[in-house]
């Protein structure tokens, strides 16, 4: 099996850019390939080390995992949902119409996990 060689240029960034850029554009291409446990792991990494754009796209991708109740982790939906709340909300760029959505989102996750949660503890009678 052949390797092909990979390049930063390869996701669009320059050679000479700095880790969180890079952390980031691998988030991007596990993100575009559907592994969203990987894509947050990177977006994680980026946003810990100042890019704003990956909180906003780490918020988002934990919006997903929650929604599809799975995480390598064993996070439950509604941990990934808080996490995701800390990442928008501390996020430079959180006054964004983006971020604003994206708050907007992962409050309406809440709200719906909450709602699942009073259905399923009340007793059928």
């Amino acid at each position: 099996m052949s390797v092909r060689p990979w390049t930063p240029e390869d996701l669009g960034r320059p050679t000479d850019g700095t880790y969180a850029d890079l952390a980031f554009g691998l988030g991007e291409m596990f993100e575009r390939e559907g592994d969203l446990e990987q894509a947050a792991a990177w977006y994680r990494r980026a946003a810990r080390s100042g890019r704003a754009a990956a909180a906003l796209r780490l918020g988002a991708v934990l919006g997903e995992l929650a929604d599809a109740g799975s995480a390598g982790d064993s996070a439950k939906p509604g941990d990934l949902l808080a996490e995701a709340t800390r990442w928008l909300s501390g996020a430079q760029v959180a006054h964004t119409p983006d971020a604003i959505e994206l708050i907007t989102d992962t409050l309406n996750r809440q709200m719906r996990q909450a709602a699942r949660r009073g259905l399923e503890s009340t007793p059928a009678g």
